[in-house]
């Protein structure tokens, strides 16, 4: 492959997440501070998982970081973001950058992103969308669930996404940025998670069951002494229709900076472009 086949797949591929389903969407809380005993860790994986999506409630807010890497054929390309997430109210913010070509230009500008239940809002999304102008999906319109679609996991999604867990095992006792951790790893199932999802979620949940290759996702999850989420890398598996290619996608999210302030305000009707997107019209690749 030349280098500008090389670029142009490159660039194929991260389109397929972020426009991925976009034709479709445009036509018993505890008191905080859970103490680290109860964190059972080695002896109840199971259950120190079940309470993660709990103990960010409690915890209120935080930083977040998120990687997307995507591999198919021979091309690997990686989408990076970082914002705050407001866990009480299920809303985040991020700024996602999609990577730069081979030859060091850059692929498009950041997007930002609002993450809310049932709904995905994006500005400078491209494709003839006025600047000053978000769009908005409905989650539960995409095959994904937009756990791929945006090219970052919505957070408080991630952690739901553990209550469908069928198996897991503790690791071991290790350190994320400096925070001691305790590390498990299994296997979750898209259509248990979404039996036991929050109402917001479920239906996200339940597409992305029918949606991907398999319901199955493997996952690593490292949670600090309080069953907070320090570290998850969840890996899940999708048809691209128009390439009739399996896109394996390895999804990664750093939560830090827990109480952070996190002001994150919708955006007003007349701010939202409701307009066809270029690109998104049937039969066309994105």
């Amino acid at each position: 492959m030349d280098r500008r086949q090389h670029r142009r797949a490159g660039r194929t591929v991260a389109a397929t997440v972020i426009l991925l389903g976009l034709a479709a969407g445009a036509c018993g809380c505890s008191g905080s501070g859970a103490a680290a005993e109860d964190v059972k860790g080695a002896d109840d994986p199971l259950g120190a998982l079940h309470r993660a999506a709990r103990a960010l409630r409690d915890a209120g807010s935080s930083k977040a970081a998120t990687s997307m890497e995507m591999a198919t054929g021979g091309t690997r390309v990686t989408i990076r973001g970082r914002g705050v997430y407001d866990y009480r109210r299920r809303l985040g913010r991020l700024t996602v950058m999609l990577p730069a070509d081979p030859t060091g230009a850059a692929g498009h500008r950041p997007i930002t992103e609002l993450l809310t239940p049932g709904a995905l809002y994006m500005k400078n999304r491209g494709a003839g969308v006025p600047a000053d102008k978000w769009v908005r999906v409905e989650t539960a319109t995409l095959s994904d669930g937009n756990l791929v679609t945006g090219g970052a996991t919505d957070p408080y999604v991630a952690a739901e996404l553990l209550r469908g867990i069928r198996e897991a095992t503790f690791v071991g006792r290790t350190e994320v940025a400096g925070t001691a951790v305790r590390h498990y790893r299994g296997t979750a199932d898209l259509g248990h998670a979404a039996r036991y999802a929050s109402a917001g979620n479920r239906a996200a949940l339940a597409a992305a069951a029918k949606g991907f290759a398999t319901a199955r996702v493997p996952f690593d999850a490292y949670l600090d002494d309080q069953g907070r989420i320090r570290k998850l890398r969840q890996r899940f598996s999708f048809s691209n229709g128009h390439a009739r290619a399996t896109v394996a996608v390895a999804s990664t999210l750093l939560l830090y900076g827990f109480g952070t302030a996190a002001d994150i305000r919708l955006p007003a009707p007349a701010d939202i472009y409701t307009g066809r997107i270029a690109g998104d019209e049937p039969g066309e690749s994105g």
